[in-house]
């Protein structure tokens, strides 16, 4: 029961709600700062990116250059490009899943990647 005639506390509630939004933006803000990687070909082509899904390197290994097959070069960079961007998503389900829930869930929720 709610004390005080089952009314809740609104400065206790927007209290909570700026907390989860800073603790919501930390999270995004280190997401934004982590690197994760993904590669393909048995290492040959790695790639670096976010937590935010943005490319920060690749690395291509000279054995994976064939000028005469460029189709294969550009699907293991492809490939590895994904794989990063895979992880960035699983880290950013580590990182905001357990806030979204705090907001409700985590659907529907604006700029939240699930």
């Amino acid at each position: 029961m709610i004390p005080g005639g089952g009314q809740p506390n609104m400065q206790q509630l927007l209290q909570q709600a700026q907390k989860m939004q800073q603790d919501l933006q930390q999270a995004q803000e280190e997401l934004a700062r982590t690197e994760v990687d993904g590669q393909a070909g048995g290492g040959l082509v790695k790639a670096t990116v976010t937590g935010a899904g943005e490319l920060r390197a690749l690395q291509i290994d000279p054995k994976a250059v064939d000028p005469e097959d460029t189709e294969t070069l550009a699907d293991l960079i492809v490939a590895a490009v994904q794989a990063a961007n895979e992880n960035a998503q699983n880290l950013q389900q580590q990182k905001l899943g357990p806030l979204a829930q705090g907001l409700g869930g985590g659907s529907g929720i604006p700029g939240l990647p699930f």
